[in-house]
């Protein structure tokens, strides 16, 4: 066990946000809030005191101090360590940092230990990896995969039918990137057959797409450059609104067939539809369907094979994703309230599989998905989106 006391705790550690359900002893599961909000940016900062400084306040910290700023400490784990500022930072201290935030949380709010932790991880993590992970995780600590956990939340608390025997296609759309695995049910869980990742396709992909329309209709050279190249504080804190805008009039789109984009600095209030959105998105969209063809392909499962879609990850919310998913491969996929919490909420029930079972290690075909953002690549992200 992970401590002596009666908390159970289920972390969704992500790569963009990291997700907690946290579970009292005799009191059903709930989400953990912080700051009022169920989304942890993933995100570390290092402070001028040396101190790692995780979530909202590493947002902050990072319009003072980009170059100490990691908005994604899970893509990392390959680094061994990170510069962040003029110091070399490890990626088991980055990672334990954003985990000791939600331990510390969990703590605060129950008053009481925990008892077991359970952290997802993706299907395709071998062994040096997992141990990255559970070297900055709680002694004790459970490993089970997102998709397994995905397919819990789905089966398990949602009431999606499967019967053992079938699969269903987890299409993990978030911020910073795409994941498609197919799981089979069994008696006793849910096994993988195979995953494939996208580390460059995700919501903020589509984000840089709004931008570049964005550009395109309000041409203004020294403005853009600034938003493009902020060298001051007042630039770089534009550039943060202008990309959390973006991603407001996104997420509005989901729920309207229009709304207004303002452009700081230049002060521009620019249309934006739903029609026009689709567009812009559609060559991302389009590679997560590729992904997922590929992945039913690695896993033997034909279109007569395939019984369910379960819709995973907040960029997922679009209705364009349904909509194209739908049109290529016959099913409407299912979707929950909130496909941002489904993970977590799943972590806990697939660690009731029986211990020691874990048919999900290797999977049974992980297919390459092409090199990692180099670290410059995922810096000049991080400028533009720390906010998503």
């Amino acid at each position: 066990m992970a401590g002596e006391g009666t908390v159970r705790l289920g972390i969704d550690l992500g790569t963009s946000t990291t997700v907690a359900l946290i579970a009292p002893a005799g009191r059903p599961p709930r989400p953990l809030l912080f700051d009022g909000s169920p989304l942890l940016p993933s995100a570390v900062c290092l402070d001028p005191t040396g101190r790692l400084v995780v979530g909202r306040d590493a947002v902050h910290l990072a319009s003072a101090n980009p170059a100490a700023f990691e908005p994604y400490p899970k893509r990392c784990v390959d680094d061994g360590t990170v510069l962040l500022g003029q110091t070399e930072v490890s990626v088991t201290a980055m990672l334990q940092a954003v985990l000791g935030r939600v331990l510390d949380e969990a703590a605060l709010v129950t008053g009481e230990p925990y008892s077991e932790v359970v952290i997802t991880c993706p299907a395709a993590w071998g062994e040096r990896r997992r141990s990255v992970l559970l070297g900055a995780a709680p002694d004790g600590t459970r490993l089970v995969t997102e998709p397994v956990a995905a397919a819990h939340s789905f089966v398990d608390i949602a009431g999606q039918h499967l019967d053992v025997g079938q699969a269903a296609l987890i299409y993990d759309f978030g911020a910073g990137t795409f994941d498609a695995s197919v799981v089979r049910r069994r008696a006793d869980g849910f096994e993988v057959l195979a995953t494939v990742g996208l580390p460059d396709s995700g919501g903020l992909d589509i984000d840089a797409a709004i931008v570049k329309h964005l550009a395109a209709a309000v041409p203004d050279a020294e403005g853009w450059h600034r938003l493009d190249h902020p060298e001051t504080p007042g630039d770089r804190r534009a550039r943060r609104q202008l990309w959390e805008n973006v991603r407001t009039g996104k997420e509005m789109l989901s729920r309207a067939t229009s709304t207004l984009v303002h452009v700081p600095v230049l002060d521009r209030d620019v249309p934006l539809s739903r029609e026009t959105l689709d567009e812009l998105a559609t060559p991302v969209l389009d590679r997560t369907v590729a992904t997922c063809r590929d992945t039913l392909r690695a896993a033997g499962v034909d279109g007569t094979g395939l019984t369910a879609i379960f819709l995973v990850g907040g960029s997922s919310r679009m209705p364009a994703v349904s909509t194209v998913l739908h049109r290529a491969l016959g099913i409407a996929p299912a979707t929950v309230e909130q496909p941002e919490l489904a993970v977590a909420e799943g972590s806990l029930r697939a660690a009731g599989q029986p211990a020691g079972d874990t048919p999900d290690w290797p999977p049974a075909a992980v297919v390459p998905a092409g090199p990692r953002p180099g670290r410059r690549v995922r810096r000049l992200v991080a400028a533009a989106a720390t906010v998503a």
